[in-house]
């Protein structure tokens, strides 16, 4: 992607964010996208199909920038996120949730959120696949891997629903420790 490219498409995610700070994502229309991006119709969709896959996209973004700061790779990229990663994904992931890095906690807490919800699971299975090896002395050799991955994933996702139905009182230290904990503690039960 040429600066260019790459300048309109981090203009239409701001404009995205943007609005999202003001009403839920089934409210906000691709036209008012383009209009608070100062862009074109057929360049929005030149970046993005459907205003579906501009949250599918935002975010990747979000798993991307994770995956980069933790593989060092963090100079091939240009991400809207940024910040010093701490040493655990999901600490990571926890922080820039706790932040509302580009109003991605209202994507999680609105009413319309089962669409950004599936995407985030969907990067959140990679992000445990890829980490697979720290819980491996947690799991059963019953278990399928497969099985696995999808309880780590399914806890992660509840435990950050409950955080934010929370209020988010608790800093993301104690929401990755509840995390480690409650999937030590469910494999010990099996």
């Amino acid at each position: 992607m040429d600066r260019r490219q790459r300048k309109t498409r981090e203009a239409i995610f701001a404009a995205f964010i943007d609005l999202l700070s003001e009403k839920n994502f089934a409210q906000i229309t691709v036209g008012e996208i383009i209009e608070r991006a100062d862009i074109g119709r057929a360049t929005f969709y030149s970046h993005f199909e459907t205003k579906d896959f501009l949250l599918k996209e935002l975010c990747e973004e979000l798993f991307c920038h994770i995956f980069d700061e933790m593989t060092e790779e963090k100079n091939n990229h240009n991400h809207i996120f940024t910040c010093d990663a701490p040493d655990s994904v999901f600490l990571h992931l926890l922080e820039h949730l706790k932040r509302n890095d580009n109003n991605v906690l209202k994507l999680l807490s609105s009413r319309n959120n089962e669409l950004f919800l599936q995407y985030f699971k969907q990067n959140l299975r990679k992000l445990v696949e890829s980490r697979l090896a720290m819980f491996e002395s947690e799991r059963s050799a019953k278990l399928p891997e497969s099985f696995w991955v999808n309880h780590i994933v399914s806890t992660f996702a509840e435990t950050v629903r409950w955080w934010i139905d929370n209020d988010m009182s608790e800093s993301p230290e104690t929401i990755a420790e509840y995390f480690f904990l409650a999937v030590l503690f469910e494999t010990i039960i099996l």
